[in-house]
């Protein structure tokens, strides 16, 4: 028996002003190539289909399109909800769909037993019990009482989850029992664990209640797959606990690891292999930080090209530049344009090097307020913002512009004054 662990497909996300809907419609293509050529029985998606709880209309064709192709594979399809996903919007047409041999879970059931699934194989055998859980809210599982401390929320919170699914395991063992043959438990969630490794496009999901959950409190499932971190990954240096992170980089740090999808694959009821299968990257993306001259040498790799019929075509690389030097920082955003004007890029991401911007505030640390102007602090206070984006730029233009203009009107109601 065989599944495909995916999540995190962020369906309808706006990359700084750029659609990801090419590029999720070649990954499903892709998808679905790889669950005919590997005889797929399950394909897993472990929360976070949409990037939003309003995806856009072209998001939601994708998803339905995608349900109607993978059906005529043969391979069953189970949707966990996600942080990102609405409830309401995945749960809408759950019922539709599961005439199309698809299984949606948008969020927490009352009956703890509705999340344990038993999967049938292409020939209508059973082949595997799924304990699916989603994104679960902390408001369907605790209430908070007064006077309890975060550190109590989180304890009480983590505890109720470890419960769920031992609830849910215990009722998969069950269920189990009454098979001809034992049958693999496979656990699903969307959530963090401790010691996963995130990328910048994660959000935290239980501010002020769950940081993170122990691995150690999942159940002794043959297999649990997990969603929500970008980066694939092992937990707790085990085997069978897994994120396989997102399809496609969802931020420029991504762009440092491979993306994949994990090919899961069980002999009776014990896990046999876990292959990591690489994703395509289906839009060029890249790095490129230094100095201005640093970044001017890299940048000259991405030079037009004549193709066969003499033309200068290529395809666009989506950019992400850190600048190290600071000496040009108000003329910036006009130099790297004009660098790259002749180029087959296009810059999505313009930013000052972090570790710069650090250095600068400390520097600043020894100084007092008496040794600085009006416009040395506005100045000082500035710096420790990051004006990297088009938009950014011209809002800290029409800051400094009505900050001059403020400074102007007190200077002259003081000289006034002291007439």
């Amino acid at each position: 028996m065989r599944i495909i662990h995916t999540s995190d497909w962020h369906l309808g996300q706006n990359f700084y002003g750029k659609s990801r809907a090419q590029e999720h419609h070649l990954f499903m293509q892709w998808l679905l190539a790889q669950i005919q050529q590997h005889d797929v029985d399950v394909l897993i998606v472990a929360g976070d289909i949409f990037d939003t709880g309003t995806p856009p209309s072209y998001a939601r064709s994708l998803y339905n399109q995608f349900i109607v192709d993978i059906q005529k594979t043969g391979c069953k399809l189970i949707v966990l909800g996600g942080n990102h996903d609405s409830v309401a919007t995945l749960g809408e047409s759950k019922q539709l769909l599961a005439c199309l041999n698809a299984t949606v879970i948008p969020g927490a059931l009352d009956d703890p037993n509705q999340h344990v699934i038993l999967v049938n194989d292409k020939h209508q055998k059973p082949c595997a019990i799924v304990c699916a859980l989603p994104y679960l809210r902390p408001r369907d599982l605790v209430l908070s009482q007064s006077g309890e401390s975060s550190a109590d929320k989180q304890r009480k919170l983590g505890n109720e989850i470890a419960s769920l699914y031992e609830q849910c395991f215990t009722e998969a063992e069950r269920l189990n029992a009454k098979q001809a043959q034992a049958l693999p438990i496979i656990a699903t969630g969307h959530l963090t664990t401790v010691g996963a490794s995130t990328s910048e496009s994660v959000r935290d999901i239980y501010i002020g209640s769950l940081d993170a959950f122990n691995a150690s409190l999942f159940p002794a499932a043959d297999y649990i797959a997990l969603g929500h971190i970008h980066r694939p990954q092992k937990i707790a240096k085990t085997e069978h606990i897994r994120y396989s992170g997102s399809p496609i980089s969802l931020s420029f740090d991504e762009l440092s690891g491979q993306k994949s999808v994990f090919l899961v694959e069980f002999e009776q009821d014990k896990l046999a292999e876990v292959t990591p299968i690489e994703v395509p990257r289906f839009q060029a993306m890249a790095n490129i930080k230094g100095s201005l001259t640093d970044i001017e040498q890299q940048l000259s790799e991405f030079a037009l090209k004549p193709t066969e019929k003499g033309d200068m075509t290529a395809e666009l690389t989506w950019l992400s530049i850190e600048v190290a030097q600071q000496d040009f920082l108000n003329d910036l955003q006009t130099r790297i344009a004009d660098i790259t004007e002749p180029l087959a890029v296009e810059v999505l991401q313009l930013k000052r090097a972090r570790n710069q911007r650090q250095q600068q505030i400390e520097q600043l640390d020894n100084e007092t307020l008496s040794e600085l102007s009006v416009n040395d602090v506005f100045e000082r206070r500035l710096a420790q913002e990051d004006f990297t984006e088009t938009e950014q730029l011209q809002r800290l233009a029409r800051v400094k512009q009505q900050f001059s203009q403020v400074v102007a009107q007190v200077e002259a109601q003081s000289a006034e004054e002291d007439k």
